[in-house]
């Protein structure tokens, strides 16, 4: 291995120009979910049942009464690696990665995993893993099929409006690597963020930016932003604007 040494003026200066190229990337992914989130919407016609720890259930009853659900499939059933005691290992890192559910839900938004696996062994596998927050469904139709996953791995993402629900985005493969933070998992859904620095259509729902953030258990639904936490995040963005317009990082 070589290891090219530098001073620290040297250092900083490679930094800020790896920076710009970052920032870009930054700025390029933001567009990017901006044009998702003008997607045409697919309507979801055919009634799906799913087996989950209460019984049975519908593709509306996933949402636990929110307009946002985010779904993977993952793979844990008979004839999978692992099978019983493990889950698909590229599976079981995507789980292992997923953030407090809490911060998905305070923006109206439902994650959920399904497999085929029955109800039980789903349990004991989330139990001996750590993944009691991740609500777990068992397929038992058609859907892994009618939603391109069938035999691999993805993340659909679906919006209910009342009594109809669309199909709005659909990501597999090494696209599913970036899944698991709050902030990637909102980006791929029709309401982003919402926060009003995003670039959405008009009408979409936005509240001012970190106004919303919590602590993942201190959520109340429809409680005002804490006065303490406007004032710190208020210093902060101050603080960033400074330094955008100094130059520096």
């Amino acid at each position: 291995m070589q290891i090219h040494t530098v001073s620290a003026q040297e250092w900083e200066a490679a930094r800020q120009q790896l920076l710009l190229k970052e920032k870009a990337l930054t700025h390029a992914r933001d567009a990017l979910a901006a044009e998702r989130r003008r997607m045409p919407w697919l309507p979801v016609d055919k009634e799906y049942r799913f087996e989950g720890p209460n019984g049975a259930a519908s593709l509306s009853e996933l949402f636990e009464g929110r307009h946002q659900l985010i779904l993977y499939r993952a793979f844990f059933e008979p004839g999978v690696f692992g099978w019983p005691d493990h889950a698909c290992r590229g599976c079981s890192m995507v789980a292992d990665q997923v953030a407090h559910v809490a911060h998905l839900n305070a923006r109206d938004t439902t994650l959920v995993f399904a497999s085929r696996a029955p109800q039980p062994d789903i349990a004991r596998l989330k139990k001996r893993m750590g993944w009691e927050l991740i609500p777990w469904y068992t397929i038992t139709d058609s859907f892994d099929s009618d939603f391109d996953v069938g035999e691999w791995h993805g993340t659909n993402v679906f919006f209910r409006d009342g009594n109809k629900i669309y199909r709005t985005y659909f990501i597999n493969n090494r696209g599913d690597e970036q899944m698991g933070g709050t902030w990637n998992y909102l980006d791929i859904t029709p309401l982003g963020r919402q926060e009003v620095w995003e670039d959405s259509p008009e009408g979409y729902p936005q509240t001012p930016t970190y106004k919303w953030w919590n602590w993942h258990d201190s959520y109340v639904e429809g409680a005002a932003p804490d006065k303490r936490w406007v004032e710190v995040s208020d210093a902060g963005e101050a603080a960033f604007r400074k330094q955008s317009t100094s130059g520096k990082a």
